[in-house]
């Protein structure tokens, strides 16, 4: 599946340890402080916990937390025995007292259409509306959409964000194209 043919807004792939492991390019600007956690792959469940900028990324946190800890705990359902889970849910449990309390509630949840709130640190307040689909195709991946109201602000925030993306993508490759010329 070619992701970066969704482009009315962010679209990603993930497992159910939040590891995001296919974006368009969208989804990557959107979540461009997720993929900037250095040592690790894009996890949303170890920025959720782990870095504070998840605090003003998300501005309904509790939620976002409460939704991410459920999401896990239908992961340790559906699969118990998976090794990259328990190291996740210890590495968590270890460095977050906010974590280790939401997971001790038990709470699993479905999640998997609704609206969220998001501060994006580019392009301001966001509330957009996600689709959840479980792709029949690799069991345990889900993929998920975000979208925005048509005519909305938010619709012109994910514009702009679309454009930084674009932007950002250009300045890489011809950091890239000067890097190679001074090598060779």
């Amino acid at each position: 599946m070619d992701l970066d043919a969704v482009t009315a807004g962010p679209a990603f792939v993930r497992n159910g340890r939040l590891d995001l492991l296919a974006a368009n390019q969208l989804a990557r600007a959107f979540y461009a402080e997720v993929y900037a956690q250095p040592h690790h792959g894009a996890n949303i469940a170890r920025f959720t916990f782990l870095d504070g900028r998840a605090h003003r990324f998300y501005p309904d946190w509790e939620q976002a937390a409460d939704v991410c800890v459920a999401i896990l705990r239908t992961q340790a359902g559906r699969d118990p025995h998976d090794k990259d889970l328990h190291d996740l849910v210890g590495e968590l449990s270890t460095r977050s007292d906010e974590f280790r309390r939401r997971w001790g509630a038990h709470d699993v949840r479905h999640h998997d259409t609704g609206a969220k709130n998001f501060h994006h640190h580019v392009v301001g307040d966001l509330t957009l509306a996600y689709e959840g689909l479980e792709m029949a195709a690799e069991p345990g991946l889900t993929l998920t959409i975000y979208t925005a109201e048509p005519g909305s602000p938010c619709e012109d925030a994910l514009r702009l964000l679309a454009s930084w993306a674009a932007s950002q993508e250009t300045d890489t490759e011809a950091r890239n194209t000067v890097a190679e010329g001074s090598t060779s």
